[in-house]
C-alpha cells in the first residue's frame, strides 16, 4: 500500500482547479454525449466504438470496456506513467499551484534520482561528441551528413570506445554503481565490476514529452556489437510506451506525424524540414505507442523502409492504427530503402511530393494483396477478389466501399454490380458475428470486475462487501456504527485493502475522494472503487442497508465455517474407520 503526505485540502484544491474534463480532453477526443457524461474512444486500450466515460459532476473517469476508472490524478498518473506524488506535481504546475512540503516518498525519489542520472550522462555523452574521443563520432555525422545544429537539437553525444568512461564520470558526480545499473548505463561483468553499457557509439538521448531524458540509444560506430542498442527497461523507461523525437514532433504544425523504423531516417527528416518525424524504439509499433501518437495527431504516415521487412511492419502499424480512428497513409519509397537515403539522394522537395501523393492505407493494403496473385489467371483473380473483399468488407464507409469495388471490377475485368453484391454479403455476415460474439460476452461483462482485475473467490460476499465500501463513501456517517464487519470478515483481499484505506481515513474524519485515496491505493484498487461508486445505492434507508450487507457478509462466512467444521468432522470420521478396519 502506498502512501502520501500531501494535505487533504491541498488535494481538493488542485482537483477543484483541474476539471477532469479539461484534462482528459487534452489527451482524448470527447464528444459523444450519454446524459451528462462525455465519451470518446479509451486511451489506455484499443476500441472503435467509445466506452471511456468522462463525469463532469462526479469529477471521476471510467472506461466500461476496460475497466480503469479513478479521478483526474489518477488519469495522469496512467497516461504519464507517473507516481501519485509525480502526477501531483504535474497537475501543480499545470494550475500553477506552488507543492507543500511532504515526506520522503522512496519510489518517486529513485524515478527523480534515475532521471537527473539520465540528464547528467546525456551530457557527458554530448560532451565526449566534442572532445577528440568523439572524432569517430563527428566523421560517421559527416558521412550521414547530420548537421552540427542538428546533432545539438537532438542532444547527440558519443560514448567514447573505453569500458569504463561514464562509470567514472558519474561516480564522481556522486551517483553509485548500483543507480547506474539501475539505468541500465552499467553492466556487472563476469568477474565482478563494472563496465559501460554503451561504448563506441553514436548517442540517442531519448526524451519523453516531458521534456526527461528517460533511456538512450546508440549507434555501433565500429564492429563490434550489435548495429543499434537501446537502454533495457528501467523504472522511467519503457520502449513500448514512448517513441524517438515525439518531444519535438508534437509541436509540428504539419497536421500529421510521420512514422519510422530509424534514428537517423528522424535526424534527417527534421533536418530537411520534417519536424513531425518519430520512430519507435527498437520495436514494432505498439498499441501503446499508437495511444500516444493519437493525443498528439489524427493523422499518421508510414515511411518505412523499401523492404520487405517495412512492408510487414507498416501491415502491423496499420492494424493498429486505424483502430484509433486515425487516418493513415504510407509512402511508398521507389528507389531508395529509407527516408534518410531518400532524401539525400533526392531532396526535401521530393520527399514533400513523395507525401503528397501517398496512398491512402486501404490504397496501399489493397496493392500488397494484388502482389500474391497472378492478375492474368481467371483462378488467381477469384483468389485475389476474395481476399481484397474481405478487406472491403470491414470497411464502415458505404461509398468508400463502393469506390474500391468498382476500382477493383474494372482492373480485373468484372461487372462492378457483381463485386458489390459480394462484398455486402460478406459485411452482412461479419456484421452478424461480431453482434452474436458481443452478446454472448455481454452477461459475463456485466458480472465480472472491470479488466479483470479482481476474480472474487466468494462472489455473493464480494457484492455485500462492495455495497457496504459503497455506502460508506456515500454516508461517511455510518463509519460510526458499532456493527461495522473487521477487514478480516471480507472475503475478497482487494475490497478489505479499500474498506481499511477508507475505515482508517473515516476515523480521522479525512476525505475519501477518488482523488484522495489515490494516494494510498494502487491504481487497480483505484479502478475497482471507481466502478462500485459509479453502480446506484438507495440512501434512504442507509442503516438497515448496511446492517443487510453486513448479514450477508457474516452469513457467508458462517457457512463456509460452517462447511469447514463438517469437513474436519468427515475427514476424522474417516480416519477412525480407517484404524477400526
Amino acid at each position: 500500500m502506498r502512501t502520501t503526505a500531501f494535505p487533504d485540502n491541498f488535494i481538493n484544491e488542485l482537483v477543484a482547479r483541474s476539471d477532469i474534463v479539461d484534462v482528459v480532453s487534452g489527451y482524448v477526443r470527447l464528444g459523444k454525449k450519454s446524459g451528462s457524461n462525455m465519451f470518446g474512444l479509451c486511451p489506455f486500450h484499443s476500441e472503435k466504438t467509445p466506452s471511456f466515460s468522462v463525469s463532469p459532476d462526479k469529477q471521476i473517469y471510467h472506461c466500461f470496456g476496460c475497466g480503469k476508472g479513478g479521478g483526474v490524478i489518477s488519469f495522469i498518473m496512467e497516461i504519464e506513467n507517473l507516481s501519485f506524488p509525480e502526477a501531483v506535481a504535474f497537475l501543480a504546475r499545470r494550475a500553477n499551484m506552488p507543492l507543500p512540503e511532504q515526506e520522503d516518498d522512496r519510489e518517486s525519489k529513485k524515478r527523480s534520482r534515475l532521471l537527473a542520472l539520465n540528464r547528467d550522462a546525456a551530457r557527458f555523452y554530448y560532451e565526449r561528441l566534442q572532445a577528440p574521443e568523439g572524432e569517430r563520432a563527428r566523421a560517421y555525422m559527416t558521412r550521414r551528413c547530420i548537421s552540427k545544429a542538428t546533432a545539438t537539437n537532438f542532444g547527440l553525444g558519443c560514448a567514447p570506445n573505453e569500458w569504463g568512461a561514464l562509470e567514472r564520470a558519474m561516480r564522481e558526480k556522486g551517483y553509485t554503481d548500483y543507480e547506474l545499473f539501475d539505468a541500465g548505463l552499467v553492466k556487472k561483468g563476469s568477474k565482478g565490476g563494472w563496465y559501460d553499457t554503451f561504448r563506441d557509439r553514436l548517442m540517442f538521448p531519448v526524451i519523453d514529452v516531458q521534456g526527461r531524458v528517460i533511456g538512450f540509444s546508440g549507434r555501433l560506430l565500429g564492429e563490434d556489437g550489435p548495429k543499434y542498442l537501446n537502454s533495457p527497461e528501467t523504472p522511467v523507461f519503457n520502449k513500448g510506451r514512448n517513441l524517438f523525437a515525439l518531444n519535438l514532433a508534437k509541436k509540428s504544425k504539419s497536421g500529421y506525424i510521420l512514422l519510422t523504423e530509424g534514428n537517423i531516417d528522424v535526424v534527417s527528416l527534421h533536418q530537411a524540414g520534417f519536424d513531425s518525424a518519430v520512430a519507435s524504439l527498437g520495436t514494432s509499433l505498439t498499441a501503446e505507442q499508437a495511444r500516444l501518437i493519437s493525443r498528439y495527431t489524427g493523422e499518421v504516415i508510414i515511411a518505412y523502409d523499401n523492404d520487405g521487412a517495412g512492408q510487414k511492419a507498416a501491415q502491423r502499424a496499420i492494424s493498429i492504427l486505424e483502430k484509433l480512428d486515425l487516418k493513415v497513409r504510407v509512402l511508398q519509397m521507389s528507389g531508395a530503402k529509407d527516408p534518410d537515403e531518400f532524401i539525400r539522394e533526392r531532396g526535401a522537395e521530393a520527399f514533400s511530393r513523395l507525401i503528397e501523393g501517398s496512398e491512402s492505407e486501404l490504397e496501399y493494403q489493397l496493392a500488397q494483396i494484388a502482389k500474391k496473385y497472378d492478375l492474368s489467371a481467371d483462378a488467381q483473380k477469384v483468389d485475389f477478389l476474395r481476399e481484397a473483399g474481405e478487406l472491403l468488407a470491414r470497411r464502415p464507409s458505404a461509398a468508400e466501399r463502393e469506390i474500391y469495388c468498382r476500382r477493383l471490377a474494372s482492373e480485373v475485368g468484372i461487372s462492378a454490380e457483381v463485386l458489390i453484391g459480394e462484398v455486402n454479403s460478406r459485411r452482412k455476415r461479419l456484421l452478424r458475428r461480431t453482434e452474436n460474439a458481443a452478446a454472448r460476452a455481454n452477461p459475463e461483462r456485466q458480472n465480472r470486475s472491470p479488466e479483470s482485475v479482481v476474480r472474487y473467490a466468494d462472489p455473493a460476499s464480494a457484492v455485500a462487501e462492495e455495497g457496504v465500501i459503497r455506502l460508506l463513501c456515500l454516508d461517511p456517517g455510518l463509519a460510526r456504527s458499532a456493527r461495522l464487519p473487521k477487514p478480516e470478515e471480507f472475503s475478497s483481499p482487494e475490497l478489505a485493502r479499500i474498506y481499511t484505506v477508507l475505515l482508517s481515513r473515516l476515523a480521522r474524519g479525512q476525505d475519501v475522494s477518488a482523488n484522495v485515496l489515490g494516494g494510498e491505493l494502487e491504481a487497480k484498487e483505484i479502478s475497482l472503487l471507481v466502478n462500485i461508486q459509479s453502480r446506484p445505492e438507495a440512501l434512504s434507508n442507509s442503516e438497515r442497508a448496511l446492517g443487510d450487507y453486513i448479514n450477508r457478509i457474516r452469513g457467508r462466512r458462517s457457512a463456509a465455517e460452517g462447511e469447514t467444521d463438517l469437513m474436519k468432522i468427515l475427514e476424522e470420521k474417516r480416519k477412525q474407520e480407517s484404524k477400526e478396519g
